[in-house]
């Protein structure tokens, strides 16, 4: 089973990056730690600025060929992460998990985290800094275009053009039967050329729509960096 979980620090100060990094390092060391308690929060053997030193990047917002995380039952790989402001902190971090029970584990990191550590930023303030972390869907839905999908009508369509366009079925009607969608073309005097550019015409109205849909699940994955409530955590993380 895999899982695609999305740690985000929203749209709060700098200190939440670097709980991100944080929280991100705590996840790998339990998800590669087969007997540690997955349910319980757990001292990390590192600080936690050496850890997400130990996890930098400087490729912003790209994708990481990161090796991932080998355990007994799951395996951890960052796909994708947008750095933070400081070195080795994060704005957000997109994981696969892998492996039996993959899901139930990320159902235990999902909602607001709660990283409690004193900021390395400041010598006095708060302890207490808050990451949204959601499964989310990599999955986008395509269409696949053949022309063999789709049903020719010739037809016949007004306007200038000569006696042999008006009275000859020189136009044609397209549908793209798994979608639905039509074209009409008439702008050639053979119904071979029209019946190519309608072919086109769905091919490339396909293609937008595919993109359409690629960029409509990026908006929805960024949404969810609004979505973070401060208060109330589902876990809590000491360092």
């Amino acid at each position: 089973m895999t899982v695609h979980l999305l740690l985000s620090a929203g749209r709060g100060p700098q200190e939440c990056a670097w709980a991100v990094a944080g929280l991100v390092a705590h996840l790998e060391s339990s998800a590669a730690d087969p007997d540690s308690p997955r349910g319980e929060s757990a001292r990390l053997a590192a600080t936690p600025i050496e850890s997400a030193r130990l996890a930098a990047t400087p490729i912003e917002s790209a994708r990481l060929a990161a090796t991932p995380i080998e355990s007994a039952r799951l395996a951890v790989t960052r796909v994708e992460s947008v750095p933070g402001e400081r070195l080795g902190t994060y704005r957000s971090v997109l994981l696969r998990i892998d492996g039996p029970g993959a899901a139930e584990f990320a159902a235990g990191w999902t909602g607001t985290l709660c990283w409690q550590a004193p900021s390395p930023y400041r010598k006095v303030g708060r302890k207490n800094w808050f990451v949204i972390s959601q499964p989310v869907s990599l999955t986008v839905p395509r269409t696949h275009f053949a022309e063999d999908d789709v049903d020719f009508v010739p037809c016949r369509t007004g306007g200038p053009g000569g006696q042999h366009r008006n009275k000859a079925s020189t136009a044609v009607r397209a549908t793209h039967r798994p979608t639905g969608l039509t074209v009409v073309v008439d702008t050639e005097r053979h119904l071979s050329q029209n019946r190519r550019l309608a072919v086109e015409l769905l091919r490339d109205k396909i293609a937008r729509g595919n993109e359409a849909s690629a960029q409509a699940a990026v908006t929805a994955r960024w949404q969810i960096h609004d979505d973070l409530v401060r208060g109330q955590p589902t876990r809590r993380i000491r360092s």
